[in-house]
């Protein structure tokens, strides 16, 4: 006959094992560390947030794949990063045009030397016209010689911008016209705009504080160097050296 009783205590890991009795897991719930669900299923192995860290851990957070992940807020580029398309030498700053892969802006010793060169070559080409027909000692022959300056330089600059953005001065000093926007030859609309915008308000009005106006204007602009000429026809001079 037995002399077990089975109201008395069970003997220690014997008899009917208990299933209440589990080793705590770290993280609590799940053995890997997952949280439990309400019904006792573990979360699936891609859930997200369920990814590895250091020391076998896991951590939250969207995958590294995820959109938008990794990006800076408010559109910011992360870690300092330079944005698509900029590019940091560009837009007037040293050793950069006012585009990515536009030369230098030209110099103004050079600049104003090639308008130089191009006025005495227009001018001396008006003398050599208006002298066998006026007499350059009176004011009637002067102004003929000036009225034919002009036209001759508008037309003259007008032809040259627009065929490569250079005259002979420009060519001689290295230097030429640029469309702002691209860096590409003026032009034809372009090309005329600027030498009528130089050229016929100084037919209008005194030549000498005209171009003085402009060239200030220039002087002060930033950061291409823009004379009021060239904001007209969004154009700026830049280096061929």
């Amino acid at each position: 006959m037995s002399t077990h009783d089975p109201s008395g205590p069970q003997p220690e890991g014997g008899g009917k094992p208990s299933f209440d009795k589990q080793s705590p897991q770290p993280g609590g719930g799940t053995p890997e560390g997952r949280p439990s669900d309400p019904y006792g299923n573990p979360p699936p192995a891609d859930a997200p947030g369920d990814r590895p860290g250091a020391y076998g851990g896991t951590y939250g957070g969207p995958p590294q794949d995820a959109p938008g992940h990794g990006q800076a807020p408010y559109g910011q580029q992360p870690y300092g990063q330079t944005p698509p398309g900029h590019d940091p030498n560009a837009y007037g700053t040293p050793g950069g045009g006012p585009v990515p892969g536009m030369p230098p802006i030209g110099s103004w010793p050079n600049r104003i030397l090639a308008r130089i060169i191009d006025y005495l070559l227009v001018q001396a080409v008006a003398l050599l016209v208006v002298l066998p027909f006026a007499s350059l000692g009176n004011r009637s022959g002067e102004t003929g010689a000036f009225w034919l300056a002009c036209a001759l330089w508008l037309v003259y600059d007008g032809l040259m911008l627009s065929r490569d953005g250079q005259t002979l001065g420009k060519k001689a000093m290295k230097v030429r016209v640029a469309m702002l926007v691209d860096g590409n030859s003026p032009t034809q609309s372009a090309a005329w705009t600027r030498s009528a915008v130089f050229i016929l308000p100084a037919v209008l009005c005194c030549a000498v504080l005209w171009w003085i106006i402009d060239g200030i204007f220039g002087v002060f602009d930033k950061p291409y160097r823009q004379c009021i000429h060239d904001k007209a026809a969004k154009t700026v001079v830049v280096s061929t050296a």
